[in-house]
């Protein structure tokens, strides 16, 4: 059996008709593609949210409020009103927790932000002074919000780049300039460097004023939204987490921890979450792409039948000649072979490029993991073996004196 013989004329063959050929292995560049394409986006959000959470250290615990267990029935995390400002000075205070470094109360909620005829829906975050320490906030301009400016209940506002951008244009220094929030009027005194984000809880896209003033001026509230608490030590976090949690149950009357109407997370219980999020994302996408590598290898198998009823003829007088059944096989699956493979090199190339204009355009990691390129590579030939199988045992099992009959 002569391979190169073969190979010539397989090549020869998908050659003949250039326009059936170029479409058959569209379908597979497509198929690939979207495979490397919607991969590397997943991956890249996933990264995106790993460096989000990884840029506020590493030492962080948050506690958040949750309903309490009434008749069975938990109420959602995060909704509760049973934190306050005494639960966060207890914390940072008390001699029963000794392994805190900084504490920050928080309240958070969105406004209407509002500069002249320029406004924009964004978050408002009531804050202490420790809340640039913990959650690694660095100023571009000005300064962050002080004690005097809690104890005195201050109107005085720090804004992200994207809120000063959206109020007073690129390149405007917002720093002395007023905003209303939910019509009260605040002063900027400072402008936040950029991180880069994305959503609700994007720290460019944020108006940060005193904890005081948010609570009894802009929200009508007495409660927090949550307690950011740094750690002396990554090593020190699970007995930090206990001390606190003990701290609070004491505090709330609560008898164990089943009763517990607030939660503690620490960034690993964060990423852990994040990460199992965006990893079926991921998967999702991975599955919705696969769909159309799948179509492709039908459309081959489809163009492969085509061919075997077009050659009819020329394979009779093959088996005619003396051709065995194997090699009539052999040929037809690798004419499938090579339309898949070429497909597949293609689509690598052009799902890398898709991919790349896809992160600049989404503001997301580019990221295009070997392991998706070797398998969608891999899967091109397997999807060629698998749907050029029938054609070939098709071609293969034709009579010699039928086939020769064909018109």
């Amino acid at each position: 059996m002569d391979y190169k013989e073969i190979l010539l004329e397989a090549l020869n063959s998908l050659a003949t008709n250039k326009l059936r050929t170029g479409l058959a292995v569209l379908g597979v560049v497509i198929g690939i593609g979207s495979v490397i394409a919607l991969v590397s986006l997943g991956q890249g959000s996933q990264k995106s949210v790993q460096n989000q959470i990884q840029s506020l250290g590493s030492n962080l615990l948050t506690v958040s409020p949750r309903g309490r267990n009434v008749g069975g029935v938990q109420g959602a995390g995060g909704t509760g009103t049973t934190l306050t400002l005494d639960d966060a000075l207890a914390i940072a205070s008390s001699n029963k927790v000794t392994l805190v470094k900084n504490v920050s109360p928080e309240y958070s909620g969105r406004a209407q932000v509002t500069a002249g005829r320029n406004n924009t829906n964004t978050q408002v975050v009531g804050v202490y002074p420790q809340y640039a320490e913990i959650r690694k906030v660095q100023m571009a301009k000005g300064f962050f919000i002080t004690k005097r400016d809690v104890d005195g209940m201050t109107y005085v506002a720090v804004v992200g780049p994207q809120v000063a951008s959206d109020l007073f244009g690129e390149g405007v220094d917002p720093v002395g300039k007023t905003i209303r929030i939910k019509g009260i009027a605040f002063r900027i005194v400072g402008e936040t460097q950029a991180k880069g984000g994305q959503g609700f809880n994007n720290p460019d896209d944020t108006v940060y004023i005193p904890l005081t003033t948010a609570q009894r001026q802009v929200f009508g509230v007495d409660h927090l939204n949550s307690i950011a608490v740094e750690a002396k030590s990554e090593d020190a976090m699970t007995e930090a987490q206990n001390q606190i949690g003990y701290l609070l149950l004491e505090r709330h009357k609560l008898k164990t921890p089943q009763d517990a109407d607030f939660t503690i997370f620490s960034q690993a219980d964060i990423l852990s979450t994040a990460s199992s999020i965006t990893g079926t994302f991921t998967t999702l996408l991975t599955g919705i792409a696969a769909i159309s590598l799948l179509v492709g290898g039908i459309g081959i198998m489809n163009i492969m039948l085509v061919t075997v009823t077009e050659r009819t003829r020329e394979i009779g007088l093959r088996k005619a000649l003396g051709a065995k059944r194997k090699l009539i096989i052999f040929q037809f699956l690798l004419e499938s072979a090579i339309l898949t493979l070429m497909g597949g090199v293609i689509g690598i190339a052009f799902g890398v490029v898709v991919s790349y204009f896809l992160s600049q355009a989404m503001n997301l990691p580019f990221v295009v993991s070997l392991w998706s390129v070797f398998l969608s590579f891999g899967v091109s030939g397997l999807v060629g073996i698998i749907f050029g199988l029938y054609p070939a045992q098709k071609a293969a099992s034709l009579e010699p004196i039928e086939a020769l009959r064909y018109e």
